[in-house]
C-alpha cells in the first residue's frame, strides 16, 4: 500500500471507504425491513399527502416511540432514496417532512402491487442464517441454505408451513409485479395464442390468472407441486394441477415457465424442457421462459442486480444458476428447440420464446 508520510494514498482510502460500505450493507436490508415492520410507507400513503417526522411517529401507534432512532433511520432511508425530504427552514424549528418516491411505492403493504412480502421473505432468519455458511459451501460443495437447515429450500417448505406460506406469499408478490411488465411487452405473443397455457412452476397461479383475465380466449393450467396448489385460491378460467415437472407436464398448446429454470442444474434443465416439449400438442406450439438473460459487458443497476442474483441462486438452490444468452442456447439446442428469440425487457426480466420448428 502505498503511503506518504504515513498518510494513506487516495486509491487506498477509497479501497477501504468500499469494503466499509459493504459489510454495512446489511443495515441496507434491515432498515427496509424495518420500514415494512413499522409501517412507514403505508403511514405516509394514507395522509395522502407528505407526512411529518411526528405524524409518522404518531402512526406507528406506540406510547413509546424511539422518535430519534426513528429520525435517523429516516435519515438514512433518504441517503438510500427509498424516500424524498422536503427542504424546510435552516433554523432547525420545523419538523422534517417526507414523502413517498418510485422507490418507497413498493412498500405499500395496502397496494395490489407491492414488494413487501418479498422483503420480509428474504430479510427472514430463515434466509438470512444459510450466509453464514456461504464460505463452507465453496469449500465443501453443496448449498448454504442446507448446510443451515438441514434440507434443500424445496424439501424444507414441505415441512414447514411457515417457511412454506412465507415463500409462496415473496414469490406471488414478486410475479405481480413481473406480470404487470410482461403483459405490457409481450401483447402481441399472448394474442396469437390458442387453445391451452400451462403455467410450469405457477406458484398459487397469479401469473396464469393475470393471463387469462387479460386473454379470456385461453384456458389457464396452474401446474406446480401438491403442497403449493393446496394453498392456491381459485380463479376464473384456471385449473389447478399438482404434480412433477421432472416426471410430466399437462398437454397443451404453450408452456409458460417463469423464474423456475435457474434454479437447476443444466441436466435438470433439459430433462424439464424435454417434458416441455413432449406437453406441447402441436409443431406450432411454444414455450415461453422468463428469466434473466446476462449480459456481462453491461455495468448498470439491472446487471449489479443480475450478477447479485446469481450469487443467491448459489447460496439458496442445488445447481441454481443466471445464464448468458450463450448458456440458453445450448440448454435450448439439447432440449429440441433450436430455434428461439430473445425479447430484453427493461428491468430483471427477458422473455426467451422456444419454438420446436
Amino acid at each position: 500500500m502505498n503511503t506518504q508520510g504515513g498518510i494513506e494514498d487516495n486509491a487506498a482510502i477509497i479501497g477501504k471507504a468500499q469494503i466499509a460500505r459493504h459489510l454495512f450493507g446489511s443495515f441496507d436490508a434491515m432498515a427496509i425491513r424495518c420500514c415494512v415492520e413499522l409501517g412507514i410507507a403505508d403511514i405516509i400513503s394514507n395522509h395522502n399527502r407528505p407526512t411529518t417526522l411526528s405524524e409518522i411517529a404518531t402512526g406507528i401507534n406506540s406510547p413509546s416511540v424511539n422518535v430519534d432512532g426513528l429520525a435517523r433511520l429516516m435519515r438514512f432511508l433518504v441517503h438510500r432514496k427509498i424516500f424524498d425530504e422536503i427542504p424546510q427552514s435552516d433554523d432547525g424549528k420545523a419538523d422534517t417532512i417526507y414523502s413517498l418516491n418510485h422507490c418507497s411505492n413498493w412498500l405499500v403493504n395496502h397496494k395490489n402491487i407491492t414488494m413487501t412480502p418479498f422483503v420480509m421473505l428474504y430479510t427472514d432468519p430463515f434466509m438470512l442464517s444459510p450466509l453464514r455458511d456461504l464460505s463452507r459451501s465453496i469449500k465443501e460443495g453443496g448449498t448454504a441454505f442446507k448446510m443451515a437447515h438441514g434440507d434443500e429450500i424445496f424439501d424444507f417448505s414441505l415441512i414447514n408451513s411457515e417457511f412454506n406460506k412465507m415463500f409462496n406469499e415473496g414469490m406471488a408478490c414478486l410475479t405481480k409485479s413481473t406480470m404487470d411488465v410482461i403483459m405490457l411487452n409481450y401483447k402481441n405473443g399472448f394474442l396469437g395464442m390458442k387453445g391451452s397455457v400451462v403455467d410450469v412452476g405457477g406458484g398459487t397461479g397469479v401469473a396464469i390468472s393475470e393471463i387469462v383475465k387479460a386473454y379470456p380466449h385461453l384456458k389457464g393450467i396452474n401446474f406446480d407441486l401438491p403442497q403449493v396448489i393446496s394453498t392456491a385460491p381459485t380463479y376464473d378460467g384456471v385449473t389447478h394441477v399438482a404434480g412433477d415437472m421432472f416426471k410430466a407436464i399437462p398437454p397443451a398448446e404453450t408452456i409458460f415457465i417463469k423464474y423456475i429454470l435457474h434454479n437447476w442444474s443444466n441436466d435438470d434443465c433439459v430433462k424439464i424442457l424435454k417434458n416441455c416439449r413432449k406437453a406441447i400438442h402441436v409443431d406450432t406450439g411454444k414455450v415461453i421462459i422468463v428469466e434473466i438473460v446476462q449480459q456481462p459487458a453491461q455495468d448498470d443497476l439491472v446487471n449489479d442486480v443480475h450478477v447479485s442474483l446469481d450469487l443467491v441462486m448459489s447460496a439458496y438452490f442445488s445447481n441454481g444458476r443466471e445464464r448468458t444468452e450463450g448458456e440458453w442456447k445450448k440448454l435450448l439446442g439439447e432440449s429440441g428447440f433450436y430455434r428461439y428469440n430473445i425479447i430484453y425487457i427493461h428491468e430483471i426480466v427477458s422473455i426467451i420464446e422456444a419454438f420446436l420448428l
